[in-house]
């Protein structure tokens, strides 16, 4: 399936391209944002060119694009159950994945932003469940969870984390009945 571009009230999601990569650096160059994740920051602008190439070219995996700037600020992404992810994922599930640069944590617009991947996710695409994790300590993602209305599913300790480290990563899942079940969703 082709990516479309999505939007929200303050951002686009649009598939990202090589010429994002000095855009895409300097928001993933700083160690807070890869390190919680697990992914290392990234030390050139040419390795951003070459992530754009190998890793945010996946399908269904997006540029958050603030419509104030038109530069792109974050990623978010939607995953299948294809064994690369680590919600252990069944026939209808899929996992979201999401950060942003710095300057952005706390202004809300994780949480606009992954309310569309879920309308996405369950009008759009017909998945039954959605699941995100988040790794000890990562209190930012978890709250974005519990905004979006992710509910704790369970803890696996001893994970090796991408950078090779030992961690203990815990998971949430929403069903498309709890989804539409909520009232007054944030962003629709």
């Amino acid at each position: 399936m082709e990516l479309s571009t999505m939007e929200t009230t303050r951002v686009l999601l649009r598939p990202w391209n090589e010429n994002d990569a000095k855009s895409l650096y300097k928001y993933a160059q700083h160690p807070a944002i890869g390190s919680i994740a697990g992914w290392p920051p990234h030390t050139s602008e040419e390795e951003s060119r070459k992530v754009i190439r190998e890793i945010l070219s996946a399908p269904e995996t997006y540029a958050v694009v603030l419509k104030e700037s038109g530069e792109p600020i974050g990623s978010v992404g939607i995953m299948f159950g294809d064994g690369v992810h680590s919600a252990e994922m069944q026939e209808g599930d899929a996992e979201i994945g999401y950060w942003i640069g710095v300057p952005y944590w706390g202004k809300g617009l994780i949480p606009e932003t992954v309310e569309r991947l879920l309308k996405r996710c369950f009008d759009e695409l017909g998945i039954k469940r959605v699941w995100c994790g988040y790794y000890d300590g990562n209190d930012k993602s978890r709250r974005v969870m519990d905004k979006c209305g992710f509910m704790f599913h369970h803890t696996e300790e001893g994970k090796i984390s991408p950078l090779g480290d030992v961690r203990t990563e815990h998971f949430t899942i929403l069903t498309k009945e709890r989804w539409n079940g909520q009232k007054g969703r944030m962003y629709e």
